[in-house]
């Protein structure tokens, strides 16, 4: 056996280091004592029992019962899916937890945070943000809150994907005109399916040769638009939201004018000829 390798191995999955060791040796040999496995496995003795408690519990180990209590190991086959589904329902009870105890939180400090921000700033109605995942909230918030009018240039890699998202066909079933500009060579058959789903819908789609920026504008005057750092090796996008009537109405001239020239390449005929 690779014990080395092993051993690692284990502690990757999340055993520790004692515990690790201490299965490999109960794998080579029918069964132990818990001070002859403390031996073997160099595992201190007042650590010994500990260790073979969380062994069992998470299903490497079990014990047999006879004048003195043994351990054996459990089959690798059984124990290692059976220890990662235990964690995955633990991870996901967590996350339920903190998911739940999260919606409080947010309500009761935004009190707190306009209270704090009582006195405009200067550039208020901008902010950047650098984390795909809370420019995935930014979006979809004002993707729920639109009205009249939702413009997008739409272009890899997505923080959301406009046609992954449920919200733009609630959107339009709320009335609101949506329209999509997306950039060449970025569809697969699965999202040219979801194009014609969307155009049955009514919403809008054509495609550009290229886009010089991701962007959408909700009606008229908050959006965000995002831009590829210029520096960096890795591509990586800096969103800016807003929330300005003059930048608006200039990122929906700047949809008009792709909107136009990408004429005659509507979802339909992309759907038929691509």
């Amino acid at each position: 056996m690779d014990f080395q390798r092993f051993w690692r191995r284990l502690q990757q999955l999340g055993l520790n280091a004692y515990e690790a060791r201490s299965y490999l040796v109960l794998i080579g040999h029918t069964r132990f004592k818990a001070l002859e496995l403390a031996a073997r496995a160099h595992v201190p003795r007042q650590k010994i029992y500990e260790v073979l408690d969380s062994l069992v519990e998470k299903g490497f180990a079990q014990v047999v019962q006879e004048k003195t209590k043994l351990f054996s190991a459990v089959e690798p086959s059984l124990a290692i899916p059976s220890y990662l589904a235990q964690r995955a329902q633990a991870v996901q009870q967590e996350l339920t937890d903190q998911s739940r105890m999260a919606g409080g939180l947010i309500d009761d400090l935004a009190t707190s945070y306009s209270e704090g921000q009582g006195g405009r700033g200067t550039l208020d109605f901008l902010r950047i943000v650098n984390d795909p995942g809370q420019t995935a909230v930014h979006y979809r918030k004002m993707l729920s809150e639109v009205r009249g009018e939702y413009l997008e240039f739409s272009r890899p890699p997505y923080a959301v994907d406009p046609l992954d998202e449920q919200l733009v066909k609630s959107a339009r079933e709320r009335g609101v005109s949506c329209r999509l500009l997306i950039e060449s060579g970025t569809l697969d058959d699965a999202h040219r399916q979801r194009l014609d789903e969307y155009t049955a819908q009514g919403v809008e789609v054509r495609q550009a040769l290229s886009l010089p920026l991701k962007l959408a504008v909700f009606d008229g005057g908050r959006g965000l638009i995002a831009l590829l750092d210029p520096v960096i090796t890795k591509p990586t996008w800096t969103s800016v939201v807003f929330e300005h009537g003059g930048l608006g109405e200039a990122m929906k001239g700047l949809f008009e004018n792709y909107w136009r020239a990408a004429e005659g390449t509507r979802a339909a005929q992309v759907s038929n000829n691509v």
